[in-house]
């Protein structure tokens, strides 16, 4: 899987870790497929006041690319 730019500078610019990606991704809470052609992990992130983040990756692409992220306020357990 790869990163686009944007996805890296949203890492950045959210102070969003690595680590809590990589758990979005490989361990998510739930998943939701979307018509776009993208797939959202979502998982819950204690360390961070339990917020719920949102990974969003392309699923279209070869090799898939993660698009962006972000802590998702619309969500609730």
């Amino acid at each position: 899987m790869e990163d686009t730019g944007h996805f890296q500078d949203m890492l950045r610019e959210r102070r969003i870790k690595r680590e809590w990606v990589d758990a979005a991704v490989l361990q998510p809470d739930r998943t939701e497929e979307h018509a776009d052609g993208t797939r959202h992990y979502i998982r819950q992130i204690a360390e961070h006041g339990n917020r719920w983040l949102r990974v969003v990756v392309n699923v279209t692409s070869d090799p898939e690319k993660r698009v962006t992220a972000f802590f998702d306020r619309r969500l609730r357990r």
